[in-house]
């Protein structure tokens, strides 16, 4: 379901699920801009995705995770650039997505020129960490990890705090699954990092 927020000039309106709506690029920004207490996405194919801000314990894995990336990347030297979950990318395939956490390497960001940095930069990140929420579909998110792999992404973490699970996406491996892990890192794509899932398990 959309709403529309009430003004002078517009209506409420209720789309059924069975209904998609198909922005452009440049729509999509333009509502971006308006509708900055959304979470907004778009497919592919051009489909808008609309979410409500996260819960609380969604929320709190957020922190935790991009504190964790945060730190490192501080303690490593500045190495690229982290990202929050407020922040999206055009990927190569025309989707725009915003992962929970993410990260660019230094040599991929500066590759690119002063246009594609705008208001969503024209890349995929090298590094992205999804959460599994209780509205989140067990469909829907593994799809969305092979789209950041098939787009570049080197690894791709779909962390799941109800069932303690992670699936682990790699650019050149299968998908691993990992149950109940305390910790995870990969040193050929981000040396130094770990992620101490007990605090993520709250």
């Amino acid at each position: 379901m959309v709403q529309i927020p009430a003004n002078p000039e517009n209506l409420l309106i209720e789309l059924p699920k069975t209904i998609a709506l198909y922005v452009t690029q440049e729509q999509f920004t333009a509502l971006a801009a308006a509708n900055r207490d959304l979470r907004l996405e778009r497919t592919a194919k051009g489909e808008l995705i609309v979410s409500p801000p996260t819960g609380w314990e969604t929320g709190r894995c957020n922190v935790t995770i991009s504190g964790e990336l945060y730190l490192w990347w501080r303690n490593a030297g500045e190495p690229g650039k982290g990202f929050d979950s407020s922040t999206g990318f055009v990927l190569p395939n025309g989707a725009i997505r915003s992962p929970d956490a993410s990260w660019v390497s230094q040599e991929r960001w500066q590759a690119l020129t002063p246009e594609p940095k705008g208001t969503f930069a024209n890349i995929c990140p090298d590094f992205v960490v999804e959460l599994r929420s209780s509205s989140d579909t067990l469909k829907t998110l593994p799809e969305k990890m092979h789209e950041y792999i098939d787009n570049g992404a080197k690894l791709a973490w779909l962390i799941d705090p109800q069932q303690r699970q992670v699936e682990i996406y790699r650019s050149s491996s299968a998908v691993e699954v990992l149950e109940n892990p305390a910790t995870l890192s990969d040193e050929e794509v981000l040396p130094g990092f770990v992620l101490n899932l007990r605090r993520v398990w709250g």
